[in-house]
């Protein structure tokens, strides 16, 4: 698949916004709206309603790509192929996403996980150009993982669960994660910082030792994605990443964790293989672009 129309739709579907927009083949945002993730009948419809308002502005489409949180059934042979599945998130377990979006704007839809898409996008045009595996986590709401091997996002059973990998809890904390526990998710998400820590995680000040006990986990995390999928790029995104200083933090203590067990090729430093996005906050939007270039 190629674009060649002249306007899409798309959306960066998370668990505290839906980020709609109308792009164009050159990649340009022309026009985008924010959507309140609220119960999900209210915030779908909202965002049909600017898509139609978009189109009645003359911006017609006829294909739309969705990187949305999950977990999500994406087996094309499946009942509930483009529905989410079971998720933390209240209220939004086993609801329609691609098929609504399909039967109410009368167009083609591809979906994949947001973080699939962000991580497709990073490795098209952003921060992981010329990789053959790169990971994109984002750390907001919840922690997902996408993966991209060879120019593909990955897809196996169902898709990567990154967030749910279990790691040893930093001393004195316990994982929140209603599924594990002490997954990365349950220790290092937005949500699980403000149980854990009893305010939300963006009132947090600079030298609360919350900072100390998330760049533990989230280098356990850059370990185990080194040695398990010998990544070439990990591309940290989301709110919480927005934290100055985390992303050095991360990449010392993997280093150290590794204790040199992985050998870098010549002239790589570990501050290249983990890294922020380089599209910036566009990664998730793009993504859902890429996801109609493949």
């Amino acid at each position: 698949m190629a674009l060649n129309d002249e306007y899409y739709a798309v959306i960066e579907a998370g668990g505290t916004k839906f980020n709609c927009a109308i792009v164009n083949k050159a990649k340009k945002v022309v026009e985008q709206v924010r959507v309140p993730t609220d119960m999900p009948e209210k915030t779908l419809q909202a965002c049909v309603d600017f898509f139609q308002a978009q189109r009645d502005a003359g911006y017609h489409f006829k294909q739309m790509g969705i990187g949305s949180f999950g977990p999500l059934d994406l087996n094309p042979a499946s009942d509930t192929y483009g529905f989410i599945t079971r998720t933390p998130k209240p209220h939004w377990s086993y609801v329609s996403i691609a098929p609504y979006f399909a039967e109410a704007l009368k167009c083609d839809v591809v979906i994949d996980t947001d973080v699939n898409a962000a991580a497709l996008a990073e490795s098209r045009w952003g921060a992981a150009q010329g990789t053959e595996v790169c990971v994109y986590i984002t750390v907001g709401t919840g922690v997902g993982g996408g993966v991209v091997i060879h120019g593909k996002p990955l897809h196996g059973l169902v898709h990567p669960e990154i967030g749910h990998l279990m790691v040893i809890p930093p001393e004195g904390v316990e994982g929140v994660c209603p599924f594990h526990g002490n997954c990365v998710e349950g220790l290092a998400s937005g949500t699980s910082l403000g149980k854990i820590w009893g305010q939300p995680s963006e009132t947090l000040p600079d030298e609360h030792p919350a900072w100390d006990k998330l760049t533990d986990v989230l280098a356990q995390l850059c370990h185990n994605l080194l040695v398990g999928l010998s990544a070439e790029r990990i591309v940290f995104g989301g709110g919480v990443m927005q934290k100055q200083g985390i992303i050095e933090r991360i990449i010392d203590k993997t280093q150290a964790s590794l204790n040199d067990y992985v050998v870098l090729p010549p002239k790589v430093a570990f501050s290249d293989i983990i890294c922020l996005p380089g599209l910036g906050t566009q990664s998730g939007v793009l993504g859902a672009l890429a996801l109609l270039d493949q």
